[in-house]
């Protein structure tokens, strides 16, 4: 693995977090000499019919597709992690398919489904890889995410592993995912979070996103939310609590939790996985990578890639980190990321 080298002013997970949230987010278009990529809107079904809106490329001579959402937050019209996979992947021959996940952008529009954290977004996945094929996107298919989006994608290779016999893909049609930061255990990473001061400060910044989503969504389904439920979301449990459990049947949040977080299943898994985890990423609690290590090391269809430095989703290189890697941006994470996509190719 080519070495992960920072600045040394980064050398700090909430150093590098904020970084590249507040910085990087505004200049990175500097890093990367490519060409944005010329998208097709879509609207895709994801699992029980719920629409899904997304957008399609195919390049000439595509070695493959890549099928990419965001983290907790957001929309495609802001996500710029994610207009870096796709720039990079595009020149690189790969066609794309990217997605407002539920209850996230046009999505949100188009349907008053809210998230489970992976229980159906990893069905949703496969089943956009489906249609993507249909519309003439080429396999095989690589799901990818990172935060919250890598615990989607860790289920898409979990739902990858019984293809439904009526979607059209071929066994094979899935090669692999690569998740970047995921969330593994989120009982774990969210008492670690609010247990600090600076945690709640930014468990705090992400609850005020959630509850402006919840907004948005009562402004498209009004018929579908409580007002009062949304002005009583007021952290990540609270939107979860209010909001989610009860339309997924769970009695508790915790119990939510437990059963969406992808590291009990991890161990399992047969679809070729590479994580890519920052041991000093500030959202996640440190106790989960001993675990970690461990379903890794025992499951060999698992690649990780464990660095001292990171952050959340930051791996923002230094020029030293560059010159070691072969780089010529600093996104040390993306272009590891393609490297592995590559490689497996090169293996099949």
């Amino acid at each position: 693995m080519p070495p992960f080298v920072p600045p040394w002013f980064l050398q700090n997970g909430l150093a590098m977090t904020l970084y590249t949230t507040l910085v990087s987010s505004q200049t990175w278009p500097q890093s990367i000499d490519l060409p944005p990529v010329t998208y097709q809107d879509h609207i895709f079904t994801g699992q029980g019919d719920v629409p899904i809106f997304g957008r399609w490329t195919v390049p000439e001579r595509s070695k493959g597709t890549i099928v990419a959402t965001y983290g907790i937050t957001g929309s495609l019209d802001d996500q710029w992690q994610l207009e870096i996979l796709g720039r990079k992947a595009h020149h690189q021959g790969y066609g794309l398919v990217v997605f407002d996940w539920r209850a996230h952008g046009k999505t949100a529009d188009l349907s008053p489904t809210l998230t489970s954290d992976g229980i159906y977004e990893g069905e949703d996945y496969v089943a956009l890889a489906a249609q993507a094929k249909a519309l003439g996107c080429a396999p095989p298919f690589w799901f990818m995410g990172y935060s919250l989006s890598g615990q989607l994608a860790l289920w898409g290779a979990k739902a990858a592993m019984q293809l439904p016999s009526d979607s059209g893909l071929a066994p094979g049609d899935i090669a692999g995912v690569v998740v970047i930061c995921p969330s593994l255990d989120s009982n774990r990473s969210l008492r670690y979070l609010t247990a600090d001061p600076l945690g709640k400060f930014l468990e705090r910044s992400i609850a005020q996103e959630l509850k402006r989503l919840a907004q948005r969504l009562y402004e498209a389904h009004p018929d579908h939310f409580d007002l009062a439920a949304i002005d009583r979301a007021n952290s990540i449990w609270g939107f979860d609590h209010e909001l989610v459990i009860p339309r997924l049947g769970f009695a508790s949040v915790e119990d939510y939790y437990n059963a969406s977080s992808p590291l009990p299943f991890m161990a399992d898994l047969t679809t070729p996985t590479l994580i890519l985890y920052a041991a000093d990423d500030p959202l996640f609690s440190p106790e989960i990578i001993p675990d970690l290590k461990k379903v890794c090391a025992a499951n060999p269809k698992i690649d990780l890639m464990l660095t001292d430095y990171g952050g959340h989703v930051g791996y923002y290189n230094g020029s030293a980190g560059q010159r070691q890697a072969g780089d010529s941006d600093p996104w040390w994470a993306w272009n590891r990321a393609l490297d592995w996509v590559e490689r497996q190719t090169t293996l099949d």
